[in-house]
């Protein structure tokens, strides 16, 4: 399979994981008033990039490496526990990571992903994807980052009704800082956290019939 193509379709948002029902805070920050057009959408999406991106960036590519276990109760796991301070958080992270390891199934199903278990977290099993699908954990690390940037542009649109020219746009303006994260991030595993987006994501979990699952 060709690694282009293959980078191509897993950054796709069409992609059939479950990650078009998470938001990635902007739901919440739309609530709060923290992101109300496309100015302060860039703001969040940048801020994003550079933390939640990031450190999901850095544990893909050392577990592709094999610098971290894809196993279940391994190393992945509990990095990513350790980095991920809000449990909502680490609840989107581990439906989103089974939504990949079910599609994976069905492409590479030559495959051993049982031993990912059951709910492994999006980073582990997006790592462990990249490298059954013979991408580089540079390409892994960018495919993670584009899509922690992507998922939560297209809420914004829908949340803010924004034109999905500017928005496409926007996408777009930040695709260097995007390869510059992913570049990043396959040098050394990230040390980090945002407290603003771990207070989004829990304070969304006593939203009355909210549109997305985080």
């Amino acid at each position: 399979m060709d690694t282009l193509a293959t980078l191509l379709v897993l950054a796709d948002s069409r992609l059939p994981t479950g990650g078009h029902v998470h938001s990635g805070g902007i739901e919440e920050a739309v609530t709060s008033g923290l992101v109300i057009d496309l100015a302060t959408l860039r703001a969040y999406l940048g801020r994003r990039i550079r933390t939640t991106g990031l450190v999901a960036a850095s544990l893909a590519a050392a577990v592709h490496e094999g610098t971290l276990t894809a196993a279940a109760g391994g190393t992945g796991d509990s990095e990513t526990d350790a980095r991920t301070p809000a449990p909502a958080a680490r609840a989107a992270s581990r439906a989103q990571g089974r939504g990949l390891v079910r599609l994976a199934r069905r492409v590479w199903p030559d495959t051993d992903w049982d031993t990912l278990g059951a709910t492994p977290h999006l980073a582990v099993a997006a790592g462990a994807v990249g490298r059954a699908s013979g991408l580089t954990p540079g390409q892994t690390a960018l495919s993670v980052v584009y899509t922690t940037m992507t998922g939560s542009a297209t809420a914004g649109q829908r949340l803010l009704a924004l034109d999905p020219g500017d928005v496409a746009a926007l996408t777009f303006a930040l695709a260097p800082l995007c390869e510059r994260t992913a570049a990043e991030a396959v040098k050394d595993l990230a040390d980090l956290s945002d407290p603003l987006l771990d207070v989004l994501a829990q304070r969304h979990l006593d939203r009355d019939r909210p549109l997305f699952a985080s």
